[in-house]
């Protein structure tokens, strides 16, 4: 087969889902789609079931705290003119899921401790011999001595620790084709953003109990890129980058232990009132996704055969998510305890490194109906020790996709991804250590369907 109608016949070959990406990172943000020729359109769906699971501090088992979620896509992509191409992509390029169960340091029980009392109430009476009581609106848990050791929960939030995180992204894009070899191109991205964040459990302390909702908020981005093919040899590569997007909004948060362990330190002359009530004021949060870069290369290297490789950094390093109140409450918590070595409090949720990501893979055209292809992946991650929200350390991966084509100018195209992930040492917002997550793994899996006109 020529190599030039073999581009047209396996482009599109490799496996139609992306994977279990570092940090929040999902659907590898692909423009493949804009850059097929004449019109063109495409949709498709992508499945992940991991397996994450690991063990608290304390040595208790999470169980798999990972849930299983899918994203759809779609692509169409017109030529009006020969030197003009318009197209929308849409996507859902960022998102998590995930909920502890069970009995462990991420789940909420009436035993849980959220502060110590130690320098926090030391002018609280020594009790002789008391039990665990309610002293000043507050349960206190006391030692064999009656001193008070630490500000209990006493079962005031139930429920485990959970988290879900949806972006969409529609992306409008115009390209320029001066000749055949080149592709200059370059839109506006439509993104909307959304989260539920729900903190139980020892692990978080003071933020036991805390809840998050982000309502959808709206924010424009941008993306530029070129192309640059040799269509005789099946030549293709492509290099396209997208800007960060910032999103502000105004967030529900609830902050169900301030109230009364904030009275607490208040007649212990630790809390001056008007710091408590700015903790409770509402005020605007702010979360920027971060910019990106996407290296697309692909080549025949013999009969009906092509190599492809795809290579993807993402800004990690830059991203963090600090609530307004979440944010007032870490501060005081980092004022109030030194040892946490946080002055000026800390992240819901931040990464120590940019993340980088790379795939390979041959295709293979078998017949005028079938082709097929194999790839390896791998991701670094965004850094170790990660949040308890995403506790995995970046994969390797091993996939295999096949393609059906009933006409020239239509295709059905599936795969399936086996992926290793990195062992993983989890840390709360404060970067206090919180478990260990080790041995666990995924499957995806995708299906899309193609139309050229």
């Amino acid at each position: 087969m020529p190599l030039k109608k073999l581009t047209i016949a396996l482009c599109l070959v490799g496996l139609p889902l992306t994977s279990f990406a570092a940090a929040l990172d999902r659907s590898g943000q692909s423009i493949a789609g804009f850059l097929q020729p004449n019109h063109y359109f495409e949709a498709g769906i992508s499945v992940l079931d991991p397996n994450v699971s690991g063990q608290d501090v304390a040595g208790k088992q999470t169980g798999d705290m990972a849930g299983d979620y899918y994203f759809p896509h779609a692509v169409l992509k017109l030529q009006p003119t020969e030197h003009f191409s318009i197209g929308l992509i849409y996507d859902q390029p960022f998102g998590a899921d995930a909920e502890y169960r069970g009995r462990n340091n991420f789940v909420s029980t009436a035993s849980d401790v959220i502060l110590p009392a130690t320098g926090l109430t030391n002018n609280l009476p020594v009790i002789t011999g008391a039990p665990d009581q309610v002293v000043g609106g507050v349960p206190l848990k006391f030692d064999a001595n009656g001193n008070p050791v630490a500000i209990a929960l006493d079962n005031a939030t139930t429920g485990g620790t959970s988290v879900e995180v949806k972006t969409q992204n529609l992306n409008l894009l115009v390209g320029y084709q001066p000749n055949q070899n080149w592709n200059i191109y370059g839109g506006l991205v439509y993104q909307t953003l959304e989260a539920d964040v729900n903190l139980r459990g020892n692990a978080y302390s003071l933020f036991n109990g805390y809840e998050l909702d982000v309502p959808e908020d709206s924010a424009l981005g941008w993306l530029a890129g070129f192309a640059y093919q040799i269509p005789e040899i099946a030549l293709k590569a492509s290099l396209t980058y997208r800007s960060e997007i910032e999103h502000e909004f105004n967030a529900r948060e609830d902050l169900p232990l301030v109230a009364n362990v904030g009275q607490l330190l208040i007649d212990q002359q630790v809390l001056d009132p008007n710091t408590l009530n700015q903790l409770s004021a509402p005020g605007k949060s702010k979360v920027t996704t971060p910019q990106s870069v996407n290296l697309d290369l692909q080549t025949g290297i013999m009969a009906d055969t092509i190599a492809f490789a795809n290579v993807r950094w993402v800004n990690w390093e830059d991203f963090y998510m600090r609530p307004h109140q979440f944010g007032k409450l870490s501060e005081l918590a980092g004022d109030l305890l030194p040892a946490l070595g946080k002055p000026n409090g800390f992240n819901l949720v931040d990464y120590a490194k940019d993340q980088w990501s790379a795939n390979v893979g041959v295709g293979r055209k078998m017949n005028d109906k079938w082709a097929g292809n194999v790839s390896v992946g791998w991701d670094s991650g965004a850094g170790n020790p990660v949040t308890t929200l995403g506790p995995t350390e970046g994969f390797w991966n091993l996939g295999l996709g096949v393609q059906y084509s009933p006409t020239p100018s239509s295709f059905i195209a599936g795969g399936v991804k086996y992926l290793w992930l990195g062992d993983a040492k989890a840390q709360t917002g404060a970067h206090s250590a919180a478990g260990n997550f080790n041995d666990n793994h995924a499957m995806a899996y995708g299906l899309k369907i193609g139309q050229r006109f």
